[in-house]
């Protein structure tokens, strides 16, 4: 008797996690949001990827929750490669995205153009196409248990956008990487989160004082019905073209701190994010760590530019 009592309140405290984290955790895993999107652009927008003269290689690995078992992970991976005779690029995004027994599994190729509006400033365009895989195991929990008993199976094509006008020293972009017309349905704990509408603003700037030292300032901001607007303003200072240190501002109460090292074609980088709130999620450690190696093809890599 008192085990069966023992398990019923451990799965009602799941189900309040669940639902009292919702804010932030929809926010968590909305699509591809991170600490360190001042130095790739490209899973928010693919037309950022037009920046890059040479192609790069990138890998993000993002812990929320230090300490939490099942607590969201999220691993980005994307890759892009010039078309020089176009002014185009094209690569490819995989994300994978997992909270307690939700799991999402994205995989998307992408296009862009480029046309020249100036001489210095530039209109990108991307075009992107793929699937996504959720999953939610609820009958893990319990599945003897009517709250926990079916399961969520869904795939679903997905098709998305992006426009960015840049020059050498900033950049101004809107995208819609995830465009969905129907709905997933009203099983999933997180009222289909997943499966809404994304919208990503992001802007950035080059104040670049030569060889030694330089600054970007940077924002992002992101859109889905149903959940708050939330956007992440930030700046970056590199010296010397090896070493980055910056911060990140959440208007949901959340900051982050960051540095980068850039080693020839590498690129690594790590932020710490916490809240600033008093009442951060009842007051249990809540911080998120970021990891992001980068490499860079080619050989034009002296300067920082814009990537």
């Amino acid at each position: 008797m008192m085990k069966n009592i023992t398990q019923y309140i451990a799965k009602a405290l799941m189900v309040c996690l669940l639902s009292l984290c919702f804010g932030s955790v929809a926010f968590a895993q909305q699509d591809f949001t991170y600490s360190q999107y001042m130095n790739n652009q490209t899973p928010l927008n693919p037309a950022y990827s037009l920046l890059d003269q040479n192609g790069s290689l990138n890998a993000l690995l993002r812990k929320q929750w230090t300490g939490i078992q099942g607590s969201p992970t999220t691993f980005i991976f994307n890759g892009s490669l010039p078309i020089e005779a176009i002014n185009g690029s094209a690569g490819l995004v995989v994300m994978n995205d997992q909270f307690a027994v939700e799991h999402l599994t994205e995989i998307n190729a992408f296009f862009a153009k480029s046309i020249n509006l100036s001489e210095k400033t530039h209109l990108g365009v991307s075009l992107n196409a793929g699937i996504r895989n959720y999953v939610a195991n609820y009958s893990s929990l319990d599945s003897n248990d009517p709250l926990f008993r079916d399961d969520v199976r869904q795939n679903k094509p997905n098709i998305g956008f992006g426009v960015m006008l840049y020059s050498d020293e900033y950049f101004l972009g809107v995208a819609v990487p995830e465009l969905t017309f129907t709905s997933l349905g009203t099983a999933s704990i997180q009222n289909n989160t997943y499966f809404r509408n994304h919208y990503n603003f992001s802007g950035a700037y080059l104040i670049d004082g030569g060889k030694d030292f330089k600054v970007k300032p940077a924002f992002l901001a992101t859109y889905t019905k149903g959940i708050p607007f939330v956007a992440n303003f930030s700046t970056t200072m590199y010296i010397k073209n090896v070493f980055g240190l910056g911060a990140d501002y959440r208007t949901n109460n959340e900051m982050a701190g960051i540095v980068s090292f850039m080693f020839a074609n590498f690129r690594l980088g790590y932020s710490y994010q916490f809240g600033t709130a008093s009442n951060n999620i009842g007051g249990f450690n809540n911080s998120t760590n970021e990891i992001t190696l980068t490499y860079r093809f080619g050989q034009h890599l002296e300067d920082i530019n814009l990537l």
